[in-house]
C-alpha cells in the first residue's frame, strides 16, 4: 500500500492558487500570481529537492496537468537546475479530467468518473508515494475523503486575501502529527504532517 502526500505552497490564510507566476492561474481575478518568487533562496530549493528525491507519481487536477503539460516537455533536464524535468515527463501522470482523450503528455493516465474511487485503488497497489502538486479543488475532494496521508506544507508569511484554497469546509476531520519542521531564513515554514488518527477532544 503506498500513501497520498499533499504538498503545497500555502499563505497564512491558505491560499494555494498560482504560486509560481503572474499568469499561471488568474481565474476569480486573482492577480498575485508568482508570489513564492521572493522566498525562494537556498533552504527552500532544498526542501524541493528533498519532496521529490523518493520515488513519486504525479497526482494532479486537470488545469495543474495542463499548466506542467505546456511547460515540463519543453525544458532540459541536463541541466541541474532544471533536472526535475526529466522526473516529471517520466513518472506516472494520473489526472482528474472529463477528457481523457486530450492528455498527450508522456505516461498520463486518466482517474474516471469515480476519483474517489480510483484513488483509493491507486493507493491499495505496491509502487511509489502518490504526490500533489497545485490542483486544489483535486485535493479538497481527496481530503473530503479521507484519503491523504502526508501534508507537506510550504507555508509563507503572507495574506493574500482572496484565491483557491487548500482546505475547505468540506474537509474530513483528522489528527495530523508534525514529524519535521524548519524555518527558511526568509520566513517560510516547511512542515511535514503525518496523519494520526481520528480527533481527540477533552475539556479544562
Amino acid at each position: 500500500m503506498r500513501k497520498l502526500i499533499v504538498a503545497a505552497f500555502i499563505s497564512l490564510d491558505g491560499v494555494m492558487q498560482a504560486p509560481g507566476g503572474p499568469q499561471e492561474d488568474t481565474s476569480g481575478g486573482f492577480t498575485y500570481g508568482g508570489w513564492i518568487v521572493p522566498y525562494a533562496e537556498e533552504v527552500f530549493g532544498q526542501a524541493m529537492q528533498a519532496l521529490f528525491s523518493q520515488p513519486f507519481e504525479l497526482l494532479l487536477g486537470r488545469r495543474t496537468y495542463d499548466i506542467f503539460a505546456a511547460y515540463w516537455p519543453k525544458v532540459d533536464g541536463s541541466s541541474e537546475d532544471f533536472s526535475i524535468a526529466n522526473l516529471f515527463n517520466s513518472v506516472p501522470k494520473h489526472v482528474a479530467t472529463h477528457t481523457p482523450a486530450t492528455l498527450t503528455w508522456h505516461n498520463s493516465h486518466a482517474l474516471g468518473a469515480d476519483i474517489s474511487a480510483a484513488v483509493r485503488a491507486l493507493k491499495q497497489q505496491d509502487g511509489a508515494n502518490l504526490l500533489t502538486q497545485g490542483s486544489s479543488e483535486l485535493v479538497q475532494q481527496l481530503l473530503a475523503a479521507g484519503l491523504v496521508d502526508e501534508l507537506q506544507l510550504l507555508i509563507h508569511p503572507l495574506l493574500l486575501g482572496h484565491g483557491k484554497r487548500l482546505f475547505s469546509d468540506d474537509a474530513a476531520a483528522a489528527a495530523f502529527t508534525l514529524e519535521h519542521s524548519q524555518v527558511s531564513p526568509k520566513g517560510v515554514i516547511i512542515a511535514r504532517y503525518v496523519r494520526a488518527g481520528d480527533v481527540q477532544t477533552g475539556s479544562f
